[in-house]
């Protein structure tokens, strides 16, 4: 699956917190959530006062660390200041600003080891966080005291802080070791824990913030002792100099500003279209040149605005080039610029925009590298900050394409982690959104483009959830529109696009409800579009590629309404455009899944002809073929095997060899991964499998299931 195509704009997302201060570089709008025992209540307030009061470094300030960027300051903490309800649920509010937080900072003692409510909130930010982000603060009794006979009493850590959770957010059995900051002794030994507690969460060395708290005590007693020296020092004559070096300064700044600003708006506009990486580069480096010298914490906001445009620009070339590492430093910096600009002024809807295509990259990085989870908290944020937009100025088209464009990114990450009511539930919010957009202005190409794959990603999800009708009703819709829009265009190529995959689409889905004719008719369109883009360009990859799937279909469609020649035809031709493919480069996994296709349409065709002989052959290389395909994609991977497997069961029951076929049938089960949802295809594999080896009880009862779905088995499927 693929984003959503943007032509000049960022495809970017959390909660609406507009009052809160989002972690400069983080993902979050609070910097920490204190989960305590009420009982706790005092060295609660003292650490939530100390953490607030907390100035970080300027020599930190910024500092690319595990965590993002270092902030400023280590707020907003967030802190219940209510005794919880006595019902189950943590409620709506805790458990928001759960998801919200960077960090969960657990008090522990033994009444929070006791406390529900704490056990409650660590298992909430687990599963949200299974990356960590957890620090406990000892107030009193002992870490694992639990694990010490007689000594149960005194554990201070709460049991979900004792545990690890899986990438999924569920406890293991393995023992977890938080970091732990010891404030139990009061004086200089509870600063030393507390400065251990923040240099965790900054992801900085224990000396460095030490070192930094004695230089400031040492300043604070040399600052009492030089004031009077000062004052008499300070005359009217050293004012007079102040000032006017600083309107010079003042002014030398404008001409600078007024530089990197035509080098980041005009110039930059005028580098794009050529793609010249290296002059973009140059811009942000000049501009970022200009800039280092001087303390971000002070720069005006004009000029931190421009900074963090200059970084983003970097950034957007690293990630061009495939430098990952360098765009996602290079974009956490630029983050930590846009966070501060929201700081100043929560209400400015373009620097939560600007602050919003910083977050998108991040969260497409972390999608690329498979980490899903990171990504989805990406995604979400996306979401917020684009609900923000449009909540402080809802007129605003702009914006309004930003709540569009976060919903299905989302949606394509959730549908791509086999999640699919959760998807479709995004789709449908993207698909209101579009609708009225698309509406307002019908116009718009953009917006009839993206109204086309809110439609198609819509069905996909219901149909993966085996609401066909629904499904087939929504791609009637897609590719209504889109013929229409190609009508209009006089032929636009990517109208021509995306009519072959919804044709296809829409023909699979007759197909399954039994309606074949129909099925043939939308896929002969889709192979008609297809020819019309290689009519343009015969050496197209994508465009050979589109018609060889069409192709396939086709001819299994064919087959199944008995014009076995026409079949064998349409898939000799599918199967020698699979080999051009691969002929350009044999390692795109993409083409060789495509020859597996073809190679398993060969089998059906020899196998419908009676030419056992031929099938055998043919199911042997069918075989080889997909145990060799690794796409990124492996449950369908393994339902690809498990069909030529199927396959080769059936070709052996043919030549009369029926262990050899049990054993295939056997292989191919075990085939279909175990994470493999139970979506229409998926259960009607099994069940094929399942029927082939004599299980005829489990057979029946997933087949009442696709019956209750209007998913029919065509005979097809069945040889």
């Amino acid at each position: 699956m693929t984003f959503f195509a943007r032509s000049s704009e960022w495809t970017r997302a959390h909660k609406d917190a507009s009052e809160a201060t989002p972690f400069a570089g983080g993902s979050q709008h609070y910097f920490a959530f204190l989960s305590y025992s009420h009982q706790d209540r005092a060295l609660a307030d003292w650490l939530q006062d100390q953490l607030e009061k907390f100035r970080v470094p300027r020599h930190l300030v910024g500092r690319i660390t595990d965590y993002g960027a270092v902030p400023r300051k280590l707020t907003p903490i967030f802190r219940d200041l209510k005794e919880l309800p006595a019902s189950d649920d943590l409620g709506s509010e805790i458990k928001a600003a759960l998801l919200a937080s960077r960090f969960l900072v657990v008090l522990c003692s033994p009444d929070a080891a006791r406390s529900r409510w704490a056990n409650a909130e660590i298992e909430a930010f687990k599963r949200v966080h299974p990356d960590g982000g957890i620090f406990a603060a000892i107030l009193s009794g002992e870490p694992f005291a639990s694990d010490m006979p007689g000594r149960e009493e005194e554990e201070c850590l709460p049991q979900a802080l004792r545990l690890k959770y899986d990438r999924r957010g569920r406890p293991t059995a393995k023992r977890a070791e938080p970091l732990a900051a010891d404030l139990r002794e009061p004086g200089e030994a509870r600063r030393l824990g507390f400065l251990k507690l923040v240099a965790g969460m900054l992801g900085v060395g224990l000396d460095d913030l030490v070192r930094r708290d004695d230089i400031r005590r040492q300043r604070r007693l040399a600052a009492v002792t030089a004031a009077s020296i000062a004052g008499m020092v300070v005359t009217s004559g050293l004012a007079a100099t102040a000032i006017t070096a600083r309107d010079e300064a003042r002014d030398q700044r404008r001409q600078a500003e007024s530089l990197v600003g035509y080098m980041l708006g005009d110039l930059k506009g005028k580098l794009e279209p050529i793609g010249r990486l290296d002059a973009l580069d140059g811009v942000g480096g000049r501009v970022l040149e200009y800039y280092h010298q001087q303390d971000t914490a002070d720069l005006p906001d004009s000029a931190l605005l421009q900074r963090s445009k200059a970084l983003t620009l970097m950034a957007d070339v690293a990630n061009s080039r495939g430098d990952l590492d360098g765009a996602l430093r290079l974009f956490h910096e630029a983050m930590a610029g846009t966070a501060e600009a929201i700081r100043r002024d929560p209400k400015d809807p373009q620097r939560l925009f600007d602050h919003a295509q910083n977050v998108f990259w991040t969260a497409d990085i972390a999608l690329r590298r498979g980490d899903s989870q990171r990504a989805e908290r990406a995604f979400r944020e996306y979401k917020s900050l684009a609900t923000q937009m449009v909540a402080l100025d809802p007129d605003n088209m702009k914006w309004r394409m930003e709540t569009q464009y976060a919903d299905a990114n989302l949606g394509i990450l959730l549908f791509n982690q086999r999640r699919f009511a959760d998807a479709a539930s995004q789709f449908e919010n993207a698909l209101r959104t579009i609708q009225a957009i698309a509406t307002a202005d019908p116009g718009s190409s953009d917006y009839q483009k993206s109204l086309a794959e809110s439609l198609a990603w819509l069905a996909d999800a219901k149909f993966s959830q085996g609401r066909i009708e629904e499904a087939t009703t929504l791609r009637e819709r897609d590719v209504a529109l889109l013929e229409r829009l190609f009508k209009q265009s006089g032929g636009d190529v990517d109208y021509g696009k995306m009519l072959v995959p919804a044709h296809r689409a829409l023909a699979r889905l007759y197909f399954v409800r039994g309606s074949i004719g129909p099925a043939i008719a939308q896929v002969r369109e889709a192979v008609g579009h297809s020819q019309q883009l290689l009519s343009v360009e015969r050496t197209n990859s994508e465009w050979l590629d589109y018609s060889a799937n069409a192709r396939l279909d086709l001819a299994r469609y064919l087959l199944e309404s008995g014009l076995s020649a026409e079949a064998e035809s349409e898939a000799a031709a599918a199967c020698g455009l699979a080999r051009q493919l691969l002929a350009k480069d044999g390692s795109v996994a993409q083409w060789r899944a495509l020859q597996r296709d073809c190679l398993v349409t060969q089998v059906m065709l020899a196998l419908g002809s009676n030419d056992a002989s031929r099938a055998a052959a043919l199911s042997n290389e069918a075989v080889a073929t997909a145990n060799a395909v690794k796409t990124s994609d492996p449950i369908e991977d393994g339902l690809g095997l498990a069909k030529a497997l199927r396959l080769a069961g059936n070709v052996n029951q043919r030549l009369g060899n029926s262990a050899a076929a049990r054993a295939e049938w056997t292989r191919a089960l075990t085939a279909i991964p175990r994470t493999a949802s139970e979506r229409p295809s998926e259960m009607s594999e099994r069940r094929l499998i399942l029927r082939c080896l004599g299980r005829a009880d489990e057979a029946k009862a997933l087949k009442i299931k696709l019956d209750a779905m209007g998913y029919r088995e065509s005979g097809l499927e069945i040889i």
